[in-house]
């Protein structure tokens, strides 16, 4: 028999075959009185009995609302205790819960509003210059002239509830408090109904990810791909209800809502939140204060802690394990989150949104050579196979080719956008990542590059397809080209290649103030260069790899690009 980059991953321990309703009303049932949710700075401590409460209230709340199944239910907030009420109580009901990123600024809420076809949006306050409610009226102006729950927009026809995540009074929103109340109108019998009518191949989540017409496509997701993602996560890492996960990463991003909100609930452990948005010296405390035995991170995220002058001051021996995952992780980090974070069984895990998210996974007994240089064997009850991207046959094992997974995992499709489905996801339901890599002998993977040009920043997945079309609105601008570029810090920076029309002039500075409150911060290119020329093939087409490669010489960033990654 030939040897193949094909494998499968096994595993004594069955899929759950349950909706995330049944599975949280278990969990509460099984472990009352542990710790659900503290989130620290909104001095909130609930216990799984508690936490379920909530959960049934905002439940019915939305039911309240007249939300049915199938209806999408829109979040844009950052790390609070609500929206994991959120996003437990949306799948209750079978509504799909629509994540949408706090970086966003109107041009993208437009986009996503438009596209996933949000029937309610719940909104946070202001946060340090970002003004939420702000940018959502002057998206949807209709809304200031309207009654809360009677919004009419010709530009979001199906738009007609938004919910402000606190009590000031805005105009055409309900506050928290109010939407509340909505509860009293729905019976628990009411919400037990709705719970059973549902099935666990029902989508109940729209996440959003760069996509190849330049603008995100909203993957759908169901209890099943999400809830087996979470528990297979939180089986990886040894959980049990005496565990206390710190969650810096944002829960609107698969990290956050599955690795560590699912992976938490259902193993009964504790979701310990340390502030809205990262900050490394609140993780410390946290951890510390806490007793925390989990921590999850980019490697961005873990680099600035182990770097934070008062890293020495905090005591983190209670930590064991965690997962750094996000974007490529670099194998001297790793080595210092081993040591001197005391997080001997951290693991690496890596996937896409779009197969909920991971596909593989390094275990807590693997030598710690393989858990920084590889990013580990296939999920159990996930198939793998590496392929010529060319012609679509199974590479030889340790040769390159593009990786594609296949099972439970496996995105139902990206929401009313048939045409990137079938561009991901073949006839036999193999999706295909994009990704280059590798297989061993003994089935761990490596990721050696990306068969498309996105870029990730920081754990953050960018498309310069997007990025490009909005700069071209730019009345001084002829052409523009968006590369990724190393960095010692975030892994990749964007640069952007700039051809300027006849007779006018601009400056790096000009490019960026342009970007900044239109696109979220985070797309932005670091470094803009100015060229007369791209490099193309004979037929025409941009050669984005000599492009970075170009950059990286006259950027003078020959360092950053040989840190070696797993």
């Amino acid at each position: 028999m030939v040897e193949g980059s094909y494998t499968c991953g096994t595993s004594a321990v069955p899929l759950l075959g349950m909706t995330i309703g049944e599975m949280v009303d278990s969990i509460a049932a099984k472990y009352p009185d542990t710790d659900a949710v503290v989130s620290m700075h909104q001095n909130i401590r609930w216990t799984y009995k508690e936490f379920l409460e909530q959960v049934d209230t905002v439940a019915r709340a939305l039911m309240g609302l007249g939300v049915e199944k199938g209806n999408r239910v829109g979040i844009w907030a950052m790390n609070y205790a609500e929206w994991v009420v959120v996003q437990f109580a949306t799948s209750k009901i079978g509504a799909i819960m629509v994540n949408i990123n706090p970086a966003y600024r109107t041009y993208e809420l437009e986009y996503v509003l438009k596209q996933a076809e949000i029937q309610t949006l719940i909104v946070q306050g202001r946060f340090k210059t970002s003004d939420y409610v702000g940018m959502f009226y002057e998206a949807c102006p209709e809304v200031y002239e309207c009654k809360p729950g009677k919004i009419a927009s010709e530009k979001f026809p199906f738009l007609k509830h938004a919910i402000f995540l606190g009590d000031i009074p805005y105009n055409g929103m309900f506050t928290w408090g109010d939407f509340l109340k909505k509860s009293e109108e729905i019976s628990v019998d009411e919400l037990k109904e709705r719970g059973e009518g549902l099935t666990f191949d029902d989508p109940i989540n729209i996440q959003y990810t760069s996509g190849t017409t330049g603008f995100p496509k909203g993957v759908v997701l169901t209890h099943h791909n999400v809830l087996n993602n979470g528990y297979i996560i939180g089986e990886g890492m040894g959980f049990s209800d005496k565990d206390r996960l710190c969650i810096p990463v944002p829960f609107y991003h698969c990290f956050g809502m599955v690795l560590s909100n699912l992976a938490c609930v259902t193993h009964g452990s504790t979701m310990v939140l340390p502030a809205p948005t990262f900050d490394a010296e609140e993780v410390l405390k946290t951890v510390e204060k806490e007793h925390c035995t989990a921590l999850h991170g980019v490697p961005t995220m873990f680099i600035a802690e182990l770097a934070h002058p008062n890293f020495a001051k905090y005591d983190l021996r209670s930590l064991r394990t965690g997962i750094m995952a996000g974007s490529p992780c670099p194998i001297e980090v790793m080595k210092e989150v081993n040591t001197r974070m005391n997080m001997s069984e951290i693991v690496i895990v890596y996937g896409q949104t779009e197969t909920a998210p991971g596909v593989t996974m390094t275990t807590t007994k693997d030598p710690l050579d393989r858990r920084v240089t590889t990013v580990g064997r296939a999920f159990p009850h996930t198939e793998l196979k590496i392929i010529d991207p060319n012609t679509g046959k199974i590479v030889p094992t340790g040769a390159i080719g593009e990786i594609c997974a296949r099972g439970y995992c496996v995105m139902k499709c990206y929401y009313n956008n048939p045409a990137a489905t079938h561009a991901t996801l073949d006839k036999d339901r193999w999706n295909h990542t994009g990704d280059l890599g590798t297989m061993d002998d003994e089935g761990y993977f490596k990721i050696v590059g990306r068969l498309k040009d996105m870029v990730i920043r920081g754990g953050e997945n960018i498309y310069p397809r997007e990025i490009e079309e909005f700069l071209h609105h730019h009345e001084k601008i002829s052409d523009v080209y968006i590369t990724g570029v190393p960095d010692v810090k975030y892994g990749e920076e964007l640069c952007a290649w700039v051809k300027l029309k006849p007779g006018v002039t601009m400056t790096e500075q000009e490019v960026k103030d342009y970007c900044k409150g239109k696109i979220a911060r985070y797309k932005i290119p670091r470094y803009v260069l100015f060229v007369q020329e791209f490099p193309i093939t004979i037929s025409g087409k941009i050669q984005k790899f000599k492009m970075r490669e170009e950059s990286i010489k006259v950027l003078g960033l020959e360092e950053a690009a040989h840190i070696q990654t797993a």
